[in-house]
């Protein structure tokens, strides 16, 4: 597979002009001396990059930041006012709901205008009409107009003109939102295959959680310009630094390595090593009244660790017991953990939610929690005020290598404000699971329930 540039965006602005009305603009137009009435709406700022072919990238930001004006330059719906995109294979484009459709003409007749404007002649189109229909599954509204249809129906008929014209490149600008459940499902399948396929994909979303499933790398717009790009975990971070604040880039990602675990241990040694760590460790975490960061000093502390948010209150130390084993080298699979956290109040603070999660080593949340999604009293205290809380979590996952996030947020109604969020703190390693694959360790049973012989008597019981 030719792994060189699908795309490359070098230096790209995109300038509007903004009119306070329409008569500011009719005098512009006929100023004899061309005096300008208008003010300069910069939505993209020099931005460059480049997608390698056969993989995805994830485009984030607030709104406004100039997400679809960068899609729009790449699926060449509108140009640029400086810079070049240079795209390399057939394109198709899944921008905001309603671009690019005529109300007036049926599912069908927009399909085939579609294929049109892609380079495909009517009798190819129509050869591939059926897969299409079967894809929208909209039933008889395939054949009625647009503008008959909900927004779930249209996102069918655009996805699957889109995704069955066999583009080499995929734009995707948040428009599954609107789809119902199964048919978002359908899609993620059909972006796996298309993937698999050594095709290129770009997927615009607010959902992070999509984003690290799908995405090789990632980009942050902010105000027209870069903010980060890199890989699409670094990207996600990033990017909820920006939401939520918290300090710098070099602040949110910390600069050392990601902490590297040696499974070339034998079981012997894992259990020699385990049983060393048998200590005070637990009442020294609940006796010591220091404010110093301890976390650095834990023996999983994974010093690749990223940090936000605005340290109000600030995650100063933790420690997981598994039976009498303070912070075990490897965690049985399935074995009941105590996660024990401190906490410092640098400020009185209210409406206190503290939680963590599990994820993958490709940042996929495998399980998470925290007080709030509990529907618990949330934490109250006065500046000083040092609290250690504990959960107890039956990890009932398969063996492997995870990593362990800690989290404190202030929940103010809707809003949620990221007080010490330190993700990826811990490397965890579970001992390896021989029964089952995947992340979690289901228990299971297996019984024959009958035989029957075949072309044999039938017994009805």
């Amino acid at each position: 597979m030719d792994s060189g540039p699908a795309i490359i965006v070098n230096s790209v602005s995109k300038k509007f002009r903004l009119f306070s009305s329409k008569n500011e603009r009719l005098k512009e137009a006929l100023h004899p001396f061309n005096k300008q009435y208008h003010k300069p709406f910069w939505a993209l700022d020099g931005v460059s990059f480049e997608v390698k072919r056969g993989t995805t990238l994830g485009i984030m930001g607030r709104n406004g930041s100039g997400k679809s004006t960068l899609l729009e330059i790449i699926a060449s719906v509108m140009q640029p006012t400086s810079g070049t995109v240079s795209v390399n294979g057939r394109i198709a484009a899944l921008l905001e709901l309603g671009a690019g459709f005529n109300p007036e003409f049926s599912g069908r007749d927009n399909v085939i205008l579609n294929g049109a404007i892609q380079g495909f002649d009517k009798v190819e189109m129509e050869s591939r009409l059926p897969e299409i229909e079967a894809f929208a599954d909209i039933g008889d509204f395939f054949y009625k107009p647009v503008k008959t249809y909900s927004s779930g129906m249209f996102v069918r008929v655009a996805f699957a003109a889109a995704i069955n014209i066999d583009p080499e490149i995929l734009i995707v600008d948040e428009a599954l939102s609107v789809g119902d459940i199964k048919f978002q499902h359908k899609c993620y399948l059909s972006f796996r295959s298309f993937l698999d396929s050594g095709k290129t994909l770009l997927f615009v979303s607010h959902d992070t959680g999509t984003l690290l499933r799908l995405c090789d790398n990632g980009v942050v717009l902010e105000n027209g310009k870069i903010y980060f790009k890199g890989s699409i975990k670094n990207a996600v971070n990033a990017y909820q630094a920006l939401l939520f604040g918290g300090g710098s880039l070099q602040d949110t990602f910390g600069s050392g390595e990601s902490y590297k675990y040696s499974s070339e241990k034998t079981s012997q040694e894992i259990v020699s090593e385990n049983n060393s760590i048998k200590n005070n460790g637990i009442t020294m975490l609940l006796n010591h009244n220091g404010v110093k960061d301890l976390c650095l000093k834990r023996p999983n502390y994974n010093n690749g660790e990223t940090r936000l948010g605005n340290r109000h209150a600030a995650i100063i130390d933790y420690a997981l017991m598994v039976g009498d084993v303070v912070n075990p080298i490897v965690i049985p699979s399935r074995a009941m953990i105590s996660l024990f956290l401190k906490v410092h109040l640098r400020c009185d603070l209210s409406g206190i939610s503290v939680g963590y999660a599990l994820v993958t080593t490709e940042g996929i949340y495998v399980h998470g929690t925290n007080l709030d999604l509990q529907n618990r009293t949330l934490l109250a205290g006065n500046k000083g005020d040092i609290l250690i809380l504990r959960f107890d979590i039956n990890a009932a996952i398969v063996g492997g290598d995870y990593f362990l996030n800690l989290g404190c947020n202030k929940i103010s109604g809707t809003n949620d404000i990221y007080l010490d969020v330190r993700r990826s703190i811990a490397h965890l390693r579970v001992a390896d699971t021989e029964w089952c694959t995947g992340f979690a360790a289901f228990p299971s049973q297996f019984s024959e329930v009958k035989r029957l012989v075949e072309g044999g008597p039938y017994s009805q019981e």
